[in-house]
């Protein structure tokens, strides 16, 4: 029993062992993005040796699928050089011609100490619509020479590489159009929202309408409710006034007769 335990810790060491460098290669983050549309994604390089820092990283674009918009984050410590190339075949933007596209990304500079690692984000697009993938080849350098290169692209339903290229697999726009096509959305909700502030204000203005002329009416009603009660009363001290004269007078005639 004791001797199937240590064979079994040893082959679950032997797999870790081998499935380690594997598991720490350069990729892309989210792994990821709609078609057509811009996205921004980090580069993620951990540090694959005990005694040596990454010092230097480079990302090669693709240029079957040129990308007009490319802008890296700054990160800090690390220096960031952008290269562009010509393209063979020009390609339109928002009604440009565009001639040139990044072709490559360097960081360097800064350090990835070893059992770290590090981010390098970047805002990409737009990307392409005829594309179920983008193929980013990495160069990891380290302070000791070393460098590792990770420009293997992997097979659909093969085994992964030795050194595997970070892949940005590109999915259809959830729209089923543009990716951009959420701006659109926006100004039609926008339109709508335009439309029912509207009506809310118009219905608005026809309560204060209703409520001035209720309130005028309300206002009116009092007032003669007010008159009302004032001529009650003027008429009740004028009946009691008569009463006291005519009561007055018949006294006096009484006393006359008695004379």
């Amino acid at each position: 029993m004791r001797r199937m335990s240590v064979s079994t810790a040893v082959a679950a060491g032997a797999v870790l062992f081998l499935a380690g460098p594997a598991a720490a290669h350069v990729s892309i983050d989210p792994g990821e993005a709609e078609q057509g549309g811009y996205a921004t994604v980090n580069f993620k390089v951990p540090n694959e040796r005990d005694d040596a820092s990454t010092i230097k990283l480079e990302v090669t674009l693709p240029t079957d699928h040129p990308l007009t918009s490319v802008m890296p984050e700054p990160v800090p410590g690390w220096d960031v050089k952008v290269e562009q190339a010509k393209l063979d075949t020009p390609i339109e933007s928002h009604g440009e011609k565009i001639t040139e596209a990044v072709s490559k990304v360097t960081w360097s500079g800064g350090k990835v100490e070893p059992g770290t690692f590090q981010r390098f984000p970047v805002s990409m697009g737009a990307l392409p619509e005829d594309a179920d993938q983008l193929v980013f080849k990495a160069v990891q350098t380290y302070d000791n020479d070393e460098v590792v290169r990770w420009i293997e692209v992997p097979e659909e339903g093969g085994e992964e590489p030795e050194s595997p290229a970070p892949v940005l697999a590109l999915t259809p726009a959830e729209d089923g159009g543009h990716g951009g096509g959420g701006d659109s959305d926006d100004d039609a909700g926008n339109g709508d929202d335009a439309e029912q502030a509207a009506a809310e204000d118009e219905g608005e203005g026809t309560g204060d309408s209703a409520a001035d002329d209720d309130g005028s009416s309300d206002t009116m009603a009092r007032t003669l409710g007010i008159v009302g009660i004032a001529l009650g009363v003027a008429g009740v001290a004028f009946g009691v006034q008569s009463r006291r004269r005519g009561a007055g007078g018949g006294s006096a005639g009484g006393s006359s007769s008695a004379q």
